[in-house]
Protein backbone atom coordinates (compact mmCIF):
# COMPACT_ATOMS: atom_id res chain seq x y z
CA UNK A 1 0.00 0.00 0.00
CA UNK A 2 1.20 3.52 -0.70
CA UNK A 3 1.67 5.74 2.35
CA UNK A 4 -0.51 8.36 0.68
CA UNK A 5 -3.36 5.81 0.50
CA UNK A 6 -2.83 4.92 4.16
CA UNK A 7 -2.94 8.60 5.15
CA UNK A 8 -6.22 9.04 3.28
CA UNK A 9 -7.73 5.95 4.94
CA UNK A 10 -6.68 7.27 8.36
CA UNK A 11 -8.35 10.61 7.74
CA UNK A 12 -11.56 9.04 6.43
CA UNK A 13 -11.65 6.50 9.26
CA UNK A 14 -11.25 9.15 11.94
CA UNK A 15 -14.18 11.12 10.49
CA UNK A 16 -16.34 7.97 10.26
CA UNK A 17 -15.58 6.99 13.85
CA UNK A 18 -16.35 10.48 15.15
CA UNK A 19 -19.66 10.48 13.26
CA UNK A 20 -20.88 7.85 15.73
CA UNK A 21 -19.75 9.84 18.77
CA UNK A 22 -16.74 7.65 19.50
CA UNK A 23 -13.75 9.73 20.57
CA UNK A 24 -10.28 8.36 19.98
CA UNK A 25 -7.61 8.53 22.73
CA UNK A 26 -5.13 11.43 22.55
CA UNK A 27 -2.24 9.22 21.43
CA UNK A 28 -4.12 8.55 18.19
CA UNK A 29 -3.11 12.02 17.01
CA UNK A 30 0.53 12.01 18.01
CA UNK A 31 2.95 12.88 15.25
CA UNK A 32 5.35 10.16 14.10
CA UNK A 33 8.14 11.97 15.94
CA UNK A 34 6.20 12.12 19.21
CA UNK A 35 5.23 8.44 18.98
CA UNK A 36 8.83 7.37 18.30
CA UNK A 37 10.05 9.48 21.22
CA UNK A 38 7.41 8.03 23.55
CA UNK A 39 8.33 4.46 22.61
CA UNK A 40 12.05 5.21 23.01
CA UNK A 41 11.23 6.60 26.45
CA UNK A 42 9.54 3.40 27.57
CA UNK A 43 5.90 3.83 26.49
CA UNK A 44 3.97 0.58 25.95
CA UNK A 45 2.53 1.35 22.51
CA UNK A 46 4.91 -0.85 20.54
CA UNK A 47 5.01 -3.73 23.03
CA UNK A 48 1.21 -3.84 23.25
CA UNK A 49 0.44 -2.99 19.63
CA UNK A 50 -1.56 0.12 20.50
CA UNK A 51 -2.61 2.46 17.73
CA UNK A 52 -3.54 2.64 14.07
CA UNK A 53 -3.59 -0.56 12.05
CA UNK A 54 -4.52 -0.79 8.39
CA UNK A 55 -4.13 -4.01 6.47
CA UNK A 56 -4.64 -5.29 2.96
CA UNK A 57 -3.31 -8.68 4.13
CA UNK A 58 -0.36 -8.17 1.79
CA UNK A 59 -2.54 -8.59 -1.30
CA UNK A 60 -2.69 -5.00 -2.57
CA UNK A 61 -6.50 -4.95 -2.91
CA UNK A 62 -7.62 -2.99 0.15
CA UNK A 63 -11.07 -2.11 -1.17
CA UNK A 64 -11.83 -5.81 -1.70
CA UNK A 65 -9.70 -7.49 0.96
CA UNK A 66 -8.79 -5.40 3.97
CA UNK A 67 -9.67 -3.94 7.34
CA UNK A 68 -9.13 -0.79 9.38
CA UNK A 69 -8.35 -1.27 13.07
CA UNK A 70 -7.27 0.83 16.03
CA UNK A 71 -6.15 -0.91 19.22
CA UNK A 72 -7.26 1.27 22.12
CA UNK A 73 -6.01 -0.91 24.98
CA UNK A 74 -4.28 -4.27 25.30
CA UNK A 75 -2.92 -6.38 28.12
CA UNK A 76 0.19 -8.50 28.36
CA UNK A 77 0.02 -12.09 27.12
CA UNK A 78 2.31 -13.11 30.00
CA UNK A 79 -0.49 -12.22 32.41
CA UNK A 80 -2.67 -14.93 30.90
CA UNK A 81 -0.44 -17.65 32.33
CA UNK A 82 -0.71 -16.03 35.76
CA UNK A 83 -4.47 -15.60 35.50
CA UNK A 84 -4.35 -12.05 36.82
CA UNK A 85 -3.56 -8.58 35.57
CA UNK A 86 -4.75 -6.83 32.42
CA UNK A 87 -6.20 -9.81 30.55
CA UNK A 88 -8.29 -7.89 28.03
CA UNK A 89 -8.09 -5.76 24.90
CA UNK A 90 -10.29 -3.33 23.00
CA UNK A 91 -10.32 -2.34 19.33
CA UNK A 92 -12.41 -0.11 17.13
CA UNK A 93 -12.59 -1.26 13.50
CA UNK A 94 -14.18 -0.36 10.19
CA UNK A 95 -15.28 -2.87 7.60
CA UNK A 96 -16.13 -1.14 4.34
CA UNK A 97 -19.11 -2.21 2.29
CA UNK A 98 -18.36 -5.56 0.62
CA UNK A 99 -14.76 -5.49 1.92
CA UNK A 100 -13.74 -8.97 3.08
CA UNK A 101 -11.77 -9.73 6.22
CA UNK A 102 -10.65 -13.26 5.30
CA UNK A 103 -11.33 -16.56 7.01
CA UNK A 104 -9.26 -17.05 10.16
CA UNK A 105 -9.33 -18.25 13.76
CA UNK A 106 -7.49 -17.54 16.99
CA UNK A 107 -5.61 -19.98 19.20
CA UNK A 108 -6.08 -18.06 22.45
CA UNK A 109 -8.22 -14.98 21.95
CA UNK A 110 -11.92 -14.98 22.73
CA UNK A 111 -13.70 -11.94 21.35
CA UNK A 112 -16.97 -10.11 21.23
CA UNK A 113 -17.57 -8.57 17.81
CA UNK A 114 -20.04 -5.69 18.05
CA UNK A 115 -21.83 -3.80 15.30
CA UNK A 116 -21.49 -0.22 16.58
CA UNK A 117 -23.34 1.34 13.66
CA UNK A 118 -23.70 1.66 9.91
CA UNK A 119 -24.76 -1.25 7.74
CA UNK A 120 -25.17 -4.94 8.51
CA UNK A 121 -22.14 -6.94 9.63
CA UNK A 122 -22.10 -10.41 8.08
CA UNK A 123 -19.96 -13.21 9.49
CA UNK A 124 -19.33 -16.54 7.78
CA UNK A 125 -18.69 -19.17 10.47
CA UNK A 126 -17.22 -22.66 10.71
CA UNK A 127 -16.52 -24.88 13.71
CA UNK A 128 -12.99 -26.29 14.08
CA UNK A 129 -12.24 -29.96 13.54
CA UNK A 130 -10.11 -32.02 15.94
CA UNK A 131 -6.88 -30.73 14.34
CA UNK A 132 -7.98 -27.09 14.43
CA UNK A 133 -8.86 -26.90 10.75
CA UNK A 134 -12.27 -26.12 9.29
CA UNK A 135 -14.96 -28.73 9.83
CA UNK A 136 -17.04 -28.53 6.63
CA UNK A 137 -20.05 -30.30 8.14
CA UNK A 138 -20.31 -29.37 11.81
CA UNK A 139 -22.96 -27.06 13.18
CA UNK A 140 -21.70 -23.78 14.62
CA UNK A 141 -23.13 -22.55 17.94
CA UNK A 142 -22.33 -18.99 19.04
CA UNK A 143 -23.77 -16.66 21.71
CA UNK A 144 -25.46 -13.58 20.24
CA UNK A 145 -26.26 -11.08 22.98
CA UNK A 146 -26.88 -13.85 25.50
CA UNK A 147 -28.87 -16.15 23.20
CA UNK A 148 -27.34 -19.18 21.50
CA UNK A 149 -27.57 -19.16 17.72
CA UNK A 150 -27.14 -22.33 15.69
CA UNK A 151 -25.92 -22.17 12.10
CA UNK A 152 -24.89 -24.77 9.54
CA UNK A 153 -21.23 -24.96 8.56
CA UNK A 154 -20.44 -21.84 6.56
CA UNK A 155 -23.65 -20.18 7.69
CA UNK A 156 -23.96 -16.40 7.58
CA UNK A 157 -24.70 -14.58 10.82
CA UNK A 158 -26.03 -11.07 10.24
CA UNK A 159 -25.65 -8.48 12.96
CA UNK A 160 -27.64 -5.26 12.85
CA UNK A 161 -26.33 -2.14 14.62
CA UNK A 162 -26.21 -2.80 18.37
CA UNK A 163 -25.97 -6.58 18.04
CA UNK A 164 -22.90 -8.62 18.95
CA UNK A 165 -21.52 -12.16 18.82
CA UNK A 166 -19.03 -13.98 21.04
CA UNK A 167 -16.40 -16.01 19.20
CA UNK A 168 -14.43 -18.46 21.30
CA UNK A 169 -10.91 -19.62 20.36
CA UNK A 170 -10.93 -21.96 17.39
CA UNK A 171 -14.11 -20.70 15.72
CA UNK A 172 -13.35 -19.86 12.09
CA UNK A 173 -14.76 -16.58 10.85
CA UNK A 174 -14.67 -14.18 7.95
CA UNK A 175 -16.70 -10.98 7.82
CA UNK A 176 -17.76 -8.03 5.67
CA UNK A 177 -20.17 -5.09 5.70
CA UNK A 178 -23.43 -5.27 3.83
CA UNK A 179 -25.44 -2.25 2.71
CA UNK A 180 -23.02 0.35 4.09
CA UNK A 181 -19.71 0.62 5.95
CA UNK A 182 -19.83 -0.74 9.51
CA UNK A 183 -18.18 0.55 12.67
CA UNK A 184 -17.11 -2.51 14.66
CA UNK A 185 -16.19 -2.78 18.31
CA UNK A 186 -14.05 -5.64 19.56
CA UNK A 187 -13.67 -6.58 23.23
CA UNK A 188 -11.40 -9.56 23.73
CA UNK A 189 -8.80 -11.48 25.62
CA UNK A 190 -5.29 -10.05 25.30
CA UNK A 191 -4.62 -9.55 21.60
CA UNK A 192 -1.48 -10.76 19.82
CA UNK A 193 -1.79 -10.16 16.07
CA UNK A 194 1.70 -11.47 15.39
CA UNK A 195 1.16 -15.03 16.65
CA UNK A 196 -2.53 -15.67 17.39
CA UNK A 197 -4.06 -15.29 13.92
CA UNK A 198 -4.39 -18.47 11.85
CA UNK A 199 -5.59 -17.77 8.30
CA UNK A 200 -7.12 -20.33 5.98
CA UNK A 201 -5.14 -18.94 3.03
CA UNK A 202 -1.45 -18.10 3.03
CA UNK A 203 -1.67 -14.34 3.42
CA UNK A 204 0.07 -11.70 5.49
CA UNK A 205 -1.32 -9.81 8.46
CA UNK A 206 0.36 -6.45 7.83
CA UNK A 207 0.76 -4.41 4.63
CA UNK A 208 3.88 -3.73 2.63
CA UNK A 209 4.19 0.06 2.59
CA UNK A 210 5.52 2.15 -0.29
CA UNK A 211 6.80 5.41 1.19
CA UNK A 212 5.62 7.92 -1.43
CA UNK A 213 4.82 10.62 1.17
CA UNK A 214 5.53 11.18 4.87
CA UNK A 215 3.23 9.34 7.32
CA UNK A 216 0.42 11.27 8.94
CA UNK A 217 0.56 8.90 11.93
CA UNK A 218 2.53 5.71 12.45
CA UNK A 219 0.86 2.32 12.15
CA UNK A 220 1.53 -0.42 14.69
CA UNK A 221 3.41 -2.20 11.90
CA UNK A 222 5.76 0.83 11.72
CA UNK A 223 6.87 0.50 15.35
Amino acid sequence: MKRSEINQILTEADAFIRSFGYIMPPFAYWSPEKMRAAIAGGADHAARGLGWDITDYGQGRFDELGLFLFTVRNGDAADLTRGRGMLYAEKIMISRKDQLSPMHRHNIKAEDIINRGGGTLVLELFAPDAAGGIDPGAEVVVPVDGMLRRLPAGGHLKLAPGESVTLLPGVWHAFWAEGADVLIGEVSTVNDDRTDNVFREKIGRFPKVEEDVAPLHLLVSDY
